[in-house]
C-alpha cells in the first residue's frame, strides 16, 4: 500500500502537472476563438519604408502569425512572400484601391495568388470617388466586375468600410446599399469595428442583420468617446491601442462568428508612440482575451 509520504508526493506532482496543463491550455486557447492575431502592415508603414525585412522580423517576434498587406515595397510577390515565410507569417488578405481594379487588376490577382492571399479587399475610397449616391451605384458595378475576376482565381473580394459609408442618402446609407445590391457570394466585407462605432453604428447589430457577410475584421480602439460622425476624420489623438481605449471588445468578438469572422487584424491609423510598441500592446491584450 502507498504510504502517506508517497501519497503526498504523488498528489503534489499531480497538482503541478494539472496546473501546467491548465496554463498550457490557457496559452493554447488564448486569442478570441483561438484564431491567430493578425496585423495590418499599414500600421508600421514608416518602419517598412526604412527596413522591410527587419520590420517583418520584429512583427513576428511580437507573436503575430498573420499580416494583411497593402504594398510589396518594391519587391516581387515571390520575394516578399519569402520574407513572410522566413518569419513564420502568412498573408490571408491584402488591401487594394479602385485604381488597381482599373489599371493592374490581372497582375494584382496573379501576385495575390503567389502570396497565398485568399481575400482581396478594397481599402478606401478617394474623396472624388464618393461625392454622391450615384457614385456608389457605379462603384457597386465596378466591385462586382472585380469580384467576378477574383472568384475565377479562387479569391474572395471584400469591401473595407470607414465612417463615410454611413452617411444618409434619403432613407438609406451607402453601406446599406452596397450590402443589399452586391451578390453576397461575390462580395463580402471587412468590418472596421472602430469606424462602424465612430459612425454611430453597432458592429453586433450588423453581424446579426447580415450573418456570414464579414469574414474579416479590423480591430483598433478609440481613445475617447467623440460624438458620432460620418465624415472621414482620421487623425492623431483619435486612436488607441486595443484594450487601452473605450471600445468593449468582448461582445463584438462574441458576436463575430455570426458575422462569419475568419481573420482579424490589429490596425492603428496613427500611433502616439512607436508603432511597433503600439502593435505589441494590442497583441498582448488580444492574446489574453477570452470570449
Amino acid at each position: 500500500m502507498m504510504n502517506r509520504r508517497n501519497f503526498l508526493r504523488n498528489s503534489a506532482l499531480g497538482l503541478a502537472a494539472a496546473g501546467a496543463a491548465t496554463r498550457g491550455s490557457g496559452d493554447l486557447f488564448a486569442n478570441p476563438f483561438s484564431k491567430p492575431v493578425g496585423v495590418q502592415l499599414y500600421t508600421v508603414r514608416d518602419d517598412l519604408q526604412k527596413d522591410v525585412s527587419g520590420t517583418i522580423k520584429k512583427v513576428a517576434a511580437i507573436g503575430y502569425k498573420e499580416v494583411e498587406i497593402y504594398d510589396l515595397y518594391g519587391m516581387t510577390a515571390k520575394q516578399f512572400g519569402q520574407i513572410l515565410k522566413d518569419n513564420g507569417l502568412t498573408a490571408p488578405s491584402g488591401h487594394y484601391m479602385t485604381r488597381n481594379i482599373r489599371n493592374t487588376w490581372e497582375k494584382d490577382i496573379a501576385n495575390a495568388k503567389e502570396l497565398g492571399i485568399k481575400y482581396m479587399v478594397n481599402a478606401i475610397l478617394d474623396p472624388e470617388e464618393r461625392k454622391s449616391f450615384d457614385d456608389y451605384k457605379r462603384l457597386a458595378e465596378l466591385f462586382t466586375k472585380a469580384a467576378e475576376q477574383t472568384q475565377k482565381a479562387g479569391i474572395q473580394y471584400c469591401y473595407h468600410n470607414h465612417n463615410f459609408e454611413f452617411k444618409k442618402y434619403g432613407d438609406t446609407t451607402a453601406y446599406d446599399y452596397l450590402l443589399k445590391t452586391m451578390d453576397p457570394k461575390l462580395v463580402k466585407y471587412e468590418m472596421d469595428c472602430f469606424w462602424v462605432i465612430h459612425a454611430g453604428q453597432d458592429p453586433v447589430a450588423l453581424f446579426k442583420k447580415h450573418p456570414g457577410r464579414f469574414p474579416l475584421l479590423h480591430i483598433k480602439d478609440m481613445k475617447d468617446k467623440p460624438a458620432p460622425v460620418q465624415e472621414f476624420d482620421a487623425k492623431l489623438g483619435l486612436f488607441a491601442e486595443v484594450g487601452q481605449g473605450t471600445i468593449d471588445w468582448k461582445p463584438i468578438f462574441a458576436a463575430a462568428p455570426t458575422g462569419g469572422m475568419k481573420h482579424y487584424y490589429v490596425e492603428e491609423d496613427y500611433c502616439e508612440r512607436a508603432p511597433l510598441d503600439s502593435i505589441k500592446m494590442s497583441y498582448e491584450y488580444l492574446h489574453k482575451l477570452t470570449v
